[in-house]
């Protein structure tokens, strides 16, 4: 490739075409938090820059949840009785007060969304796949044609840290196979835990072929080391050719990390981007690594101290679901994190808190595939594609439906009753939340009917709000202590107001399903929950999921506020942008 192929996405209509979509997102997730008021004149919305000299209209449908649908085509700039060219990066700067966008934040969150548009050019480059044709694609295909990353979030694509080679090498977007760097690391800094009935050495002979590992041992005997004393770590080629080749210079040149070379497995990044799927061996675990690049809000490192509880907390939520008839019968199901590696840099950890991204550089973690799980004619599709909409405006959910054969209804109904139930029934039973966002979820398919939900990214993402639940000592972390009014808002930011909000949107905007019909199902889907489950009556009533409205939590003054470290992870309900409220739309039903 040569320097100018690196950049060829990045043309003045491409450019264009990026910033007129991010300013709808932008124009439409502001005012959704109240960052800014459009004003109503003649027929459309108008928003004012802070010095009143600029204005921003466009033509908007206001949906329940105090959803914007904004027409990306009728966005125009104004200022001072002509029109401007309209110049996302200047629209941040005119409007940074309303934002709270900091002199130390601005310039960094301008590089997010400098980063987020070119990866919107280098999409709209790609040759056009259209939601019909995806929706009979394969897993990886689905994955790595989503376009919009986070739908809340406006900096979504921030990724800093990539340069433009490894960004088209190792962003999801871009489909590129990715071997995985291998290193040893010595046991006397480095530890391997894993859930019930997996010991290391038949587990990494089983991940990475006989012939690999003793490729690998044979480097450590070449050199006059022992292979007992050391334990293999994956790690994403982009962390060992930054930071562990410099960072951890110390530890390579005293031999506590040897360079082992590339496994042989070739790999899909996911949306999350420091995930893998092993294309060539689909049945093998997905392999996620440590990634110190600054992305929506977070330096997304792996904290080897968290490692080590990481299979335990797995196990003990496999054996809950499994115990529990509700759950069981949804067919819920988890992708375990079955076995994890982490490395302790011991100098670093003197000279750090134990949330610092120098203690989050080198850990990994295998999480089981779903593709073992799958019976004949299911397929898998990660759930933000529900979100998805292709370039002619027609949603990925439209086509499922399509292809389904049912009344949108009825397929919202077996949606509902596969992911968003089990969400309820941990809630009500067990003060267990997950993070239940598009990309935690995967749905399993016939004939474009979800059939169940797997949910992923378990020991970082769940927690238990009973104060006095019983957890054996090992699975303790995930107990928070998260004030009572605020304790619904699991389901109500996560689930109804960051998925839910924009899913019906889609849907009522193509002419699919009205949204007082999205909203009916879910209330009944809801009522038919609480009806079969009269036990948990005094709970229904205490976090009352039909409250006429709930605290309107906002995702974006977060990451405004702090692009590097959005919430604190010690207290992460005290972090939380709370900005008036919002009306509860399944509370009319």
């Amino acid at each position: 490739m040569t320097l100018a192929d690196a950049v060829a996405h990045l043309s003045p209509e491409r450019w264009a075409t990026a910033g007129r979509l991010l300013l709808r997102k932008a124009l439409a997730e502001f005012a959704h938090e109240r960052l800014i008021t459009p004003e109503e004149d003649g027929g459309q919305y108008v928003v004012r820059s802070d010095d009143g000299l600029t204005s921003y209209r466009f033509s908007a449908v206001r949906r329940a949840l105090d959803h914007w649908q904004i027409d990306p085509g009728s966005i125009t700039r104004h200022r001072e009785g002509r029109e401007l060219p309209l110049a996302a990066l200047d629209f941040f700067i005119e409007l940074r007060e309303s934002l709270g966008l900091s002199d130390e934040i601005l310039p960094v969150y301008l590089e997010e969304i400098s980063s987020t548009l070119s990866s919107t050019c280098y999409k709209l480059a790609k040759p056009r796949v259209t939601s019909a044709e995806l929706a009979v694609s394969g897993f990886q295909a689905i994955e790595t044609g989503m376009t919009e990353g986070h739908p809340c979030f406006v900096a979504n694509n921030g990724r800093l840290g990539f340069g433009v080679h490894e960004y088209l090498s190792y962003a999801p977007e871009t489909a590129n196979p990715v071997r995985l760097v291998w290193l040893a690391a010595h046991r006397s800094r480095a530890a391997f835990t894993a859930g019930a009935g997996i010991e290391y050495e038949s587990f990494l002979r089983q991940e990475l072929g006989e012939e690999t590992v003793e490729r690998f041992r044979a480097v450590l005997t070449g050199r006059g080391l022992d292979p007992a004393d050391y334990l293999f770590i994956p790690v994403h080629p982009w962390q060992w050719w930054n930071k562990l080749s410099v960072t951890f210079a110390a530890e390579v040149a005293r031999g506590h990390l040897v360079c082992l070379g590339e496994g042989d497995d070739e790999y899909l990044a996911q949306q999350s981007i420091r995930t893998f799927f092993n294309t060539s061996a689909p049945h093998k675990h997905y392999v996620k690594t440590a990634l110190s690049v600054l992305n929506m809000g977070f330096m997304r490192g792996l904290s080897a101290a968290y490692m080590e509880a990481t299979p335990a907390i797995n196990d003990w939520l496999a054996q809950l679901i499994e115990d529990d008839p509700v759950l069981r019968s949804a067919r819920l199901t988890i992708i375990r994190e079955r076995a994890a590696v982490g490395y302790r840099h011991l100098e670093y950890e003197r000279a750090t808190d134990r949330y610092s991204p120098y203690r989050k550089m080198l850990a990994a973690l295998w999480r089981e595939s779903p593709v073992p799980s799958l019976q004949e004619g299911e397929s898998l599709a990660t759930m933000a594609s529900l979100l998805h909409v292709d370039h002619r405006d027609a949603s990925f959910a439209g086509a499922l439906i399509a292809r389904s054969g049912l009344t949108p209804a009825e397929w919202l109904r077996g949606y509902l009753r596969a992911y968003y139930v089990p969400l309820l029934h941990s809630f009500y039973a067990y003060d267990l939340v997950f993070m239940p966002h598009g990309e935690n979820v995967v749905l399993v398919l016939r004939d474009g009917v979800v059939q169940r939900a797997v949910y992923k990214d378990i020991a970082e993402e769940i927690a238990v709000m009973d104060p006095d639940a019983a957890l054996p000592p090992e699975v303790r972390r995930i107990r928070v202590e998260v004030p009572e009014d605020r304790k619904l808002l699991s389901v109500f930011t996560d689930v109804f107001d960051c998925f839910f909000r924009f899913l019906a949107a889609h849907l009522a905007a193509e002419g699919v399903l009205e949204e007082d019909g999205f909203w009916r199902t879910v209330a009944e889907v809801t009522r038919e929950y609480q009806k079969a489950h009269p036990e948990l009556d005094d709970r229904f009533r205490q976090y009352d999921v039909f409250a006429p409205e709930f605290a309107l939590s906002c995702l974006n003054r977060l990451q405004l506020r702090n692009n590097r470290q959005m919430v604190d992870l010690a207290d992460p309900s005290g972090a939380l942008q709370l900005a008036g409220t919002l009306r509860n739309p399944i509370a009319g039903f």
